[in-house]
């Protein structure tokens, strides 16, 4: 038998193993050609990974087996464990990703062991890939019902018996957009239960879990979760610890960096996680503009059309809502400019943006309405009312308390980066375009979310007037060398159109 050694490598999602060349127990070119291997432990619970040959003996002594950060969470053993090796068992769903791949419609079962596989990390990124390109290529509304049922079946769900269970959910793609932080404990104050999860940023400059990890703990079990929705009624925390879809944590870490992002994965990934969160009642928000993830409100309603059929299939009920996705939302890009741009809101502080605090209004009043007793048409006054009253500010306090604050004495939330530069128009007059891409481009390579403090504040929106000169965003980043990259990106393109000319930063 190996003794287990923890290897401080974080593999982002994929158990990965160690094995000296030198072993003297097993064959290393034998395991080696195969690529995978089953680690067993003496309890017998086993364990899948992608085999890596090590030749230093300072790093892997010939009779120890390291395992990957990732492999060690899964796994679950102490270092020091003694495990064996083995040869893994056929992947027999591999059958049914062939057939994808080749185009034909693949039916229930097939579904379910493939995401089974992917699930339970038996497929390597490349296969993972195959799958997600050959759905891609061709996928029926049928096929996009029976993955969502998959995903849903594979991993844990929660039920919280007969309570009203909403949720609110956007499509991304819209930086600054961080009105699930205001719904969520504008929807509490009302009385309503909302256990939200949120995902990390993998390609943005920052996923909603980035943001409320700014004021709160958001790394929390799913017994922890549920015991702060049943006595706070709602949460913030991040999805991929409560483990509700786990082959869609998987297959969203290889297609979003591949830019696989297909309106039939989206509804599977999106109603699959809602699904198993015990949600009955979603609003779903989704951004139309020119550089949002949806370009034209033909292309909305066809996805709206979509979730429509698959939700109702599914048995949870749906309200979408097409918004503006013609530029960020807020003034921040990044988490700490983000937090400060929510709590501005629900501080009621004058100087808060009111395209979020009136696109979160609206959502909010949309969820309200699932309360009976709200007339329609009165849940955004309803939603004001909370707002206004401090009601708002009090439910996410709670939150934050249940959670576990990361906020500083008397709540305050951490100032962005002063390692900045301002990016200055090249010409006076009206701003008419913002490039959502290009502005996160910007703000990630700024550092953001790696470096909460780093990210892109924006200081003009579309019609507003410019001089030459005038800064129209500055750029906080995390390190000299990050401000360098950003500020070069940003001065190739500024990713702001004025009077119809694209300005390039100085």
């Amino acid at each position: 038998m190996l003794k287990l050694k923890r290897i401080a490598i974080d593999t982002h999602r994929e158990s990965i193993a160690y094995l000296s060349r030198a072993c003297p127990h097993y064959r290393v070119d034998e395991f080696q050609a195969l690529g995978k291997i089953e680690v067993r432990a003496a309890g017998g619970s086993c364990l899948l990974a992608t085999i890596n040959i090590v030749d230093d003996a300072a790093l892997l002594a010939p009779d120890e087996l390291g395992l990957s950060e990732e492999a060690f969470r899964v796994f679950g053993l102490l270092p020091e464990s003694r495990v064996r090796i083995a040869h893994p068992k056929p992947v027999e769903s591999l059958d049914a990703l062939r057939r994808k791949i080749e185009g034909h419609e693949l039916d229930d079962a097939e579904y379910t062991a493939v995401i089974c596989d992917i699930a339970a990390s038996r497929y390597s990124k490349m296969e993972v890939a195959a799958f997600l390109v050959g759905c891609a290529g061709f996928m029926t509304v049928e096929e996009v019902l029976r993955l969502t049922r998959a995903m849903a079946n594979v991993g844990q769900r929660l039920d919280w018996g007969d309570r009203l269970v909403v949720d609110k959910h956007c499509i991304g793609g819209i930086p600054g957009n961080r009105t699930s932080m205001i719904v969520v404990p504008l929807v509490m104050a009302h009385g309503l239960t909302i256990p939200k999860t949120s995902s990390r940023a993998i390609t943005s400059p920052a996923g909603t879990a980035d943001t409320m990890e700014v004021l709160a703990r958001v790394d929390i079990s799913t017994e922890e979760m549920r015991a702060i929705v049943d006595r706070i009624g709602g949460c913030l925390v991040w999805g991929g610890r409560v483990n509700l879809s786990p082959a869609d944590d998987v297959m969203i870490t290889v297609e979003r960096p591949l830019g696989i992002d297909t309106r039939e994965q989206m509804v599977a990934s999106i109603l699959s996680k809602k699904l198993t969160a015990g949600s009955r009642h979603l609003v779903l928000d989704i951004p139309v503009g020119p550089s949002a993830k949806v370009r034209s409100q033909n292309d909305a309603v066809r996805l709206r059309k979509l979730f429509e059929y698959v939700g109702g299939k599914i048995g949870l009920s749906l309200d979408i809502r097409l918004t503006d996705g013609s530029q960020p939302i807020g003034r921040g890009i990044g988490p700490v400019l983000e937090a400060r741009d929510v709590m501005a809101v629900l501080r009621n502080e004058p100087m808060a943006p009111a395209d979020l605090r009136e696109r979160a209004l609206l959502l909010a009043g949309a969820l309200i309405e699932a309360d009976e007793a709200v007339k329609g048409g009165q849940g955004i006054h309803r939603a004001r009312a909370l707002l206004e009253s401090g009601a708002g500010l009090q439910a996410m306090e709670r939150i934050i308390e249940a959670q576990g604050s990361n906020l500083g004495p008397d709540g305050i939330i951490p100032a962005a980066s002063s390692k900045c530069h301002e990016v200055a128009a090249q010409h006076s007059g009206l701003v008419n375009g913002i490039d959502c891409l290009r502005i996160a481009r910007v703000a990630r390579m700024a550092g953001a979310p790696a470096f909460k403090d780093a990210g892109v504040d924006l200081l003009k929106k579309i019609g507003d007037p410019v001089r030459q000169g005038e800064p129209l965003y500055r750029i906080h980043a995390g390190l000299d060398a990050d401000l360098g990259f950003a500020a070069e990106l940003a001065m190739q393109d500024s990713g702001f159109t004025i009077n119809g000319m694209p300005g390039h930063g100085a």
